[in-house]
């Protein structure tokens, strides 16, 4: 890449060169000499050859945005000269006022698309961006505590997700900086959530996009729930108050967590199932066994049955903090239900 760069600009450096040797041919005054035309137009190449160099940094999408600022700012100056609020002047200095005008509303105008949130500018320029319209095909953002989840990908591997997953630059930089972090279980975290972002897009099956965005000093919740709303996407994560913030916001969230809970296996008063006792319960006639999906059952007058299977009756359930706990009692009549679980 760096060698044909380098060969077109000795091209475009040669034909500027050939272009001011003849400019200065066609010239009467120049015709004389033809040097001075082909130095002008080495001179000039130099000049657009430098200018590129000091614009190695800048991406399209900020010269598109500098571009519709000068538009904009040139088209406001242009109404402001058109005002004639100008025509009683001088006309030795009406030439300079006209300049100042012009390069005042276009400095500003420029400054103020570049200072613009690109994420937001973009749905102007550099090109109008269709939304999907089949809502299997939305887009899914992620957030840093849904990639360190790590549930996501069998979400998307059994079908029960599908579109595009986005991942948002500045995820990226918090993922990065958990991984750099001094702390040892913030870099725990931070290492893992890099690996399985890698595994999801090294697999073929899911496509993950990684949305570029600027630095900004907003908090990355904050930023995440504008760039949804830019996006028209939902976001998916485990924190239960970026959830509540971004359905305040009218933003789509998917919490993983939520999701798990519902696919829990719903147990009803008087249900009976086999299951396999395995350790004590808090009262000395307790036993303890667990669902699959590691919901606790705690079975009173159980405890010598530790270790063995045992038909019980589910008899009541509580929500804790801890997550859902289901009470039973050993089932005198055996089971009603073919339902065999086993320990988790």
């Amino acid at each position: 890449m760096d060698r044909t760069i380098l060969l077109f600009r000795i091209l475009f450096l040669t034909g500027c060169g050939v272009a001011g040797w003849f400019l200065s041919v066609i010239n009467k005054d120049w015709k004389t000499e033809p040097w001075f035309g082909s130095f002008l137009g080495l001179a000039l190449g130099l000049c657009v050859i430098l200018a590129d160099r000091l614009m190695k940094g800048v991406s399209l999408r900020a010269f598109s945005s500098a571009t519709f600022g000068l538009t904009l700012g040139l088209v406001l100056a242009n109404l402001v000269w058109a005002s004639r609020l100008f025509d009683n002047a001088d006309e030795n200095v009406r030439w300079i006022m006209h300049l100042s005008i012009y390069a005042t509303f276009g400095y500003l105008g420029t400054m103020l698309a570049l200072r613009s949130n690109r994420d937001e500018f973009s749905l102007i320029i550099p090109y109008v961006r269709f939304m999907r319209q089949d809502p299997h095909e939305q887009a899914t953002l992620l957030d840093t505590s849904s990639i360190i989840d790590g549930r996501i990908s069998d979400l998307c591997k059994s079908g029960f997700l599908e579109g595009t997953l986005v991942v948002p630059h500045f995820v990226l930089d918090e993922l990065q900086a958990l991984a750099d972090s001094p702390d040892a279980n913030k870099r725990v975290r931070g290492r893992h959530g890099l690996d399985l972002l890698n595994e999801l897009t090294n697999n073929p099956a899911i496509e993950v996009k990684i949305h570029p965005t600027e630095h900004s000093a907003d908090p990355v919740d904050t930023r995440l729930i504008s760039l949804a709303h830019v996006l028209r996407a939902r976001i998916a994560t485990t924190d239960y108050n970026l959830g509540r913030i971004a359905e305040l916001q009218k933003v789509r969230v998917l919490n993983i967590h939520l999701l798990a809970g519902t696919l829990r296996h719903s147990l009803i008063n008087g249900e009976c199932l086999r299951l396999k006792l395995v350790r004590e319960g808090k009262e000395p006639h307790q036993a303890v066994g667990f669902l699959a999906d590691g919901t606790m059952i705690v079975v009173n007058q159980a405890r010598s049955l530790i270790g063995q299977e045992a038909d019980v009756t589910v008899s009541g359930a509580i929500q804790t903090s801890a997550g859902r706990m289901v009470f039973a009692d050993l089932s005198r009549n055996g089971p009603r239900s073919s339902s065999v679980v086993e320990p988790r």
